[in-house]
């Protein structure tokens, strides 16, 4: 996209570990250890596409330290890269709301981006669609299936984009197993399994277990994938969870009694081109597996139709490294990619990580300029906050199963999906 186009002004909304890098005791441990939205919303800004930047968070204690760690990482790392940013709350103040007064501060027409808890996306995403503003969040987009849809509505009233941040759709194996998927006949059976070590426990500590759980947090990435493989093929009809618990609530992690280590939730599928066809979709996520298990995330895949299969591991890409010290480790450079350019500047672009971010950057600017509508991007296959409702059904579905020990249907009531 040319960047002719008015650069756009972005609030981060969260200081945390994918936004910064930083966490509540110091620099990520996992992957992520400069983060991946502060870092493509600097880069954007280098290469002509963002303008002004702010970042909101509860508590401006922090953002000494998180200044800091932005030097030293990024601005001391990569050439001609400008760090500079507002913050909110301002001083040592402590504010939960802080982001009301960081949002008053944009006009319409600028974005948003949020990378908090999974219980504040929904207040957050509205109090900024309301204000004319463009948001990108974070999935899970929000944790009930009618929030989701009231945010699909004031989108619309308010004529403003607004993007689900699921970037796995944009990893080339992913898109290219979607298009695959598509000439294999009717779906009959899909897999998934994502993970990360116990240790994210200590970095969820003042959210795990209270505002929301594992299988939210990880297999929204993989639900997601496969509704978009679905999408216009088969719908989800029937979901039944069960939980493992005993590690996060014990010792050292002592999270909150409800607490779960892994969730599986069992989905229905009807086809809608054949009454006969129905197919079973298996999602399993855990925050309880090994410490060293060379990879942050373990994640991989399986999908089967009546004319052929697919299997995806996108934990190991046929590249390793061993070190005296760690052993070995699985890395995976596509999805961020942090080693500089020959001429010193970060080389990530192509990540997909940070193509997702640029691609919710570009479809606002363009909707901005009035070259497209919003709505356009419901047809391009994109993660709009339109064409992720039944990942939000599925996920919400599964918690009320979890907590009231029952199957939960998912029907479409006129243009709306309900559970039932």
């Amino acid at each position: 996209m040319s960047t002719d186009l008015k650069k756009l002004n972005v609030l981060m909304c969260g200081t945390g570990e994918y936004t910064t890098g930083w966490t509540g005791s110091g620099a990520s441990k996992s992957d992520k250890k400069i983060g991946v939205v502060g870092l493509t919303c600097f880069d954007l800004r280098r290469l002509g596409k963002l303008d002004k930047l702010s970042m909101v968070g509860t508590n401006g204690s922090k953002f000494p330290a998180i200044r800091q760690h932005l030097q030293q990482n990024i601005a001391d790392v990569y050439k001609d890269m400008d760090i500079s940013f507002d913050a909110y709350p301002q001083g040592e103040s402590i504010n939960p709301e802080a982001y009301k007064e960081a949002i008053d501060k944009l006009s319409p027409g600028d974005a948003v981006i949020i990378f908090t808890p999974d219980s504040t996306h929904y207040p957050i995403a509205l109090y900024a669609i309301e204000r004319g503003l463009h948001v990108l969040v974070t999935k899970p987009a929000v944790q009930l299936l009618h929030h989701h849809v009231e945010l699909i509505e004031a989108a619309r009233k308010h004529n403003v984009v607004c993007f689900v941040e699921h970037h796995k759709r944009f990893d080339p194996v992913y898109s290219d197993a979607k298009a695959r998927a598509a000439s294999l006949g009717e779906f009959n059976f899909f897999s998934a399994w994502m993970s990360q070590p116990k240790s994210q426990l200590e970095t969820f500590r003042a959210w795990a277990g209270k505002d929301s759980d594992i299988s939210y947090y990880l297999s929204s990435h993989h639900i997601d994938i496969h509704c978009w493989i679905m999408q216009d093929k088969a719908v989800p009809t029937r979901v039944m969870a069960s939980a493992a618990t005993g590690i996060a609530t014990s010792e050292p992690y002592n999270c909150v009694p409800q607490t779960e280590d892994t969730i599986t939730l069992l989905v229905d599928w009807q086809s809608l081109s054949s009454s006969k066809h129905k197919g079973t979709a298996v999602y399993t996520a855990s925050w309880t597996a090994p410490l060293k298990a060379g990879v942050h995330t373990n994640q991989h895949w399986y999908y089967m139709a009546e004319k052929g299969e697919i299997n995806v591991d996108q934990a190991h890409r046929g590249y390793d490294i061993v070190h005296d010290d760690t052993g070995k480790a699985w890395y995976n450079p596509f999805y961020m990619k942090y080693s500089p350019s020959e001429s010193g500047h970060f080389d990530g672009q192509r990540a997909y990580g940070y193509v997702s971010i640029e691609k919710f950057v570009d479809a606002a600017r363009s909707v901005n300029a009035g070259l497209t509508q919003p709505s356009d991007y419901d047809k391009h296959g994109l993660p709009t906050i339109e064409n992720t409702v039944l990942t939000t059904a599925i996920l919400h579905a599964g918690r009320i199963s979890l907590d009231e020990k029952r199957p939960v249907s998912i029907k479409r009531n006129g243009n709306q999906w309900v559970l039932e």
